[in-house]
């Protein structure tokens, strides 16, 4: 029995019963009620909304931005951001309930709504290079990076400025907004890509919204506020003693001293515990794996041929002595597990889409869908996008970048910045539509293709600024058009209007043009950011320098044996990915990821043991119980990780205002006589 459905008109069905006529009636006239219940798309954006979409925003704006100057490594936090936008609202109405004032429903259209919204705002935060190729622009970069290196010429870096950071950032974040808008029914409804990230917020919105839900809701609700208050006071306990260098809890050398001089120890860092939770146990593990193949055996072993391998009178920070094997190898990792997941990513997409093309079931699938995905579809189309909308403004934001870039970087040539924008929309959709099938975001690696094909291209003197400006340029675009199809796939399950989705994905999008340049000068002017033996080295703003000069120069910008290394670990990287995906699922989920493995060769080991803590409570906790765990598990991460970050906040004002924690507590060596 075939159905088909065209704007809630009557079923056009053959050879079918009165009685069935019926029930077909009946289900379709309660599907129509359903559908008319939702609220319109302008009321789905409230301003209570925006201004919980404005605090949570802003709050995992700061907590990004810590991870990104510290490890460089950030956990999906949407699932994270539903729930604390749960937390808000229904905190709110209930205040005002008791106040004796009347609230407007709270709804999962809403609760979709503030997700996109605070994750548009943030993921500017996690994507704006505020980490990688705008702060390696910087002085300080340009500077470790070598200054008598040649691909690396005097006078070729920007420090951050916030007018420039913020002007830059609205330049070319609006552009991937409209890139795939029409291509969204496809994506979604045609394709039925599962867009996981996607699909599990939209499960976590439905769930809060139903009478079982809201008890299961008010228990994350408590966990949440508990731990939260637990990580923000302990926070806090730390920093009384934390008055001078190595000084502090996070300086606690917990497996001994030898083992903390090369950075493996426990500190104390509620941050990394809770991003270790919601972390896979594979992504834990390969960091440990990772700490220990290199600070504990590798950078030992090389350190001891100072002399040979490099001079011994070379400051152990200079990418011709011992750090230059620390960044080169970890993008020799990054290089490898990017190119081979581009390839399979790439390659899946477009056996994927060919199965598509040629499925001859498509029109029968659709009219046997079911009628929940039927009111789905419904609603998805009903408020749709024009296509013009979406092709002028992507054509009038393009032409403000083409303008606008040269002109704030002269070394990178307008016509780059035209044949940039003509790719994109190629470039998007199968980012997106790789990301709908594998959940993951490849942008980086298109931005780092990007990267090094202009700095090669634009010669010794404009060629690093040109290659990273080019990569932030192409990242922005391919990034931002995946994470609105993830969101367009939340809408699509929780019945919120494709409208007010990109709506509010523009004006999150807005807001986090502002806050994340701002967040960033929090830490920029409160703390050290970029010393390498500090606590926020930015790791991988030196990393993606020295792409860059490595795509101007080649080889030759490598230290001694260095090249024969990255060989190694490029094949290693790649070998470790086909392992993974040809043995057996039992033995290949043990195989360590090579991206995550990458992060402690730079940064070091402590990180890595306080995310493998992380997963440790996670196992335990599903041993004990595993029904609770899972419930449990997201509420309690988010406390701790906002609890930490939340302290950011008031350390950093105490900071600026030269006000020091009273105790320094450090640790020594016994002496003997």
């Amino acid at each position: 029995m075939s159905k088909k459905v065209d704007n809630f008109s009557p079923f056009v069905i053959a050879e079918m019963g009165s009685s069935e006529m019926e029930m077909e009636r009946a289900d379709l006239e309660e599907m129509r009620d359903e559908a008319e219940r939702i609220p319109p798309w302008r009321d789905q954006i409230t301003v209570r909304g925006i201004a919980a979409s404005l605090l949570i925003g802003s709050i995992y704006s700061i907590i990004v931005m810590k991870l990104n100057l510290t490890t460089g490594l950030v956990p999906n936090l949407n699932v994270s951001a539903a729930l604390l936008a749960f937390v808000l609202i229904s905190t709110w109405t209930k205040l005002l309930g008791k106040a004796g004032f009347a609230a407007a429903p709270f709804t999962r259209q809403e609760n979709t709504i503030i997700q996109t919204c605070a994750v548009a705002c943030y993921s500017i935060a996690v994507g704006g290079g505020f980490g990688s190729y705008l702060l390696g622009l910087n002085e300080r970069t340009y500077e470790q990076a070598g200054v008598d290196t040649e691909g690396n010429p005097p006078g070729s870096y920007k420090d951050p400025g916030l007018d420039w950071m913020i002007g830059f950032l609205f330049v070319v974040s609006f552009v991937g907004l409209l890139a795939l808008v029409p291509l969204r029914k496809i994506m979604v409804i045609d394709y039925k890509l599962p867009y996981p990230s996607g699909t599990a917020t939209a499960v976590l919105i439905n769930g809060f919204h139903t009478s079982k839900g809201d008890k299961m809701a008010k228990k994350q609700i408590q966990g949440f506020t508990k731990f939260f208050t637990l990580s923000f006071l302990w926070s806090c306990f730390q920093w009384f003693y934390s008055g001078g260098e190595n000084c502090g809890f996070i300086n606690f050398p917990t497996l001994g001293l030898k083992a903390w001089k090369q950075t493996f120890f426990f500190d104390f860092s509620m941050t990394y515990v809770g991003a270790g939770m919601i972390c896979s146990h594979l992504v834990n593990l390969s960091l440990l794996v990772g700490a220990v193949l290199s600070w504990g055996l590798m950078w030992p072993l090389i350190s001891e041929k100072k002399g040979d391998w490099f001079p011994d009178d070379v400051k152990e920070t200079s990418m011709k002595s011992l750090n230059g094997y620390k960044v080169f190898i970890s993008i020799a990792l990054i290089l490898g597990d990017g190119l081979y997941n581009f390839l399979k990513t790439l390659f899946f997409t477009v056996r994927s889409m060919h199965a598509t093309f040629n499925n001859k079931n498509i029109e029968a699938e659709d009219k046997n869908q079911s009628l929940d995905d039927l009111r789905r579809n419904q609603v998805f189309i009903r408020d749709s996008i024009p296509i013009w909308v979406a092709c002028v403004g992507y054509t009038i934001f393009s032409v403000v970048s083409i303008i606008v870039i040269p002109i704030m970087f002269p070394q990178l040539k307008w016509y780059y910045v035209v044949v940039a924008y003509v790719l994109a929309p190629s470039l998007s959709f199968c980012n997106a539509y790789g990301a709908g099938l594998t959940d993951m975001n490849m942008a980086y690696n298109y931005g780092k293709m990007a990267l090094f094909v202009l700095a090669a291209m634009s010669g010794k003197e404009n060629g690093v600024v040109a290659g990273l400006i080019g990569c932030g340029l192409i990242k922005s675009i391919v990034s931002i058009s995946s994470d609105l199809m993830h969101d367009l796939k939340t809408g699509h399950l929780t019945l919120t209007s494709p409208r007010s989705m990109l709506i509010s994905q523009g004006i999150g999008t807005a807001i986090g043009c502002i806050v994340a340049p701002l967040s960033f000068f929090l830490f920029y002017k409160a703390f050290d950011v970029g010393n390498p033996n500090g606590e926020y080295k930015a790791p991988y703003a030196l990393i993606y320098r020295n792409m860059a000069i490595l795509g101007v120069e080649g080889f030759s910008a490598l230290p001694h044996h260095c090249l024969q290394l990255c060989y190694g670990f490029f094949a290693f990287a790649v070998a470790a990915n086909l392992l993974r995906d040809t043995m057996p699922e039992k033995l290949g989920k043990w195989v360590p990821l090579p991206m995550a493995m990458a992060v402690p060769f730079l940064v070091g080991g402590y990180f890595a043991i306080d995310m493998c803590v992380g997963s440790l409570i996670v196992y335990l906790w599903h041993r004990i119980d595993k029904t609770k765990a899972g419930l449990m598990i997201p509420a309690v991460a988010s406390g701790l990780i906002c609890g930490d970050g939340l302290w950011i906040l008031p350390s950093s004002i105490l900071a600026l205002a030269k006000v020091n924690p009273p105790i320094c507590m450090s640790f020594m060596p016994t002496k003997t006589s």
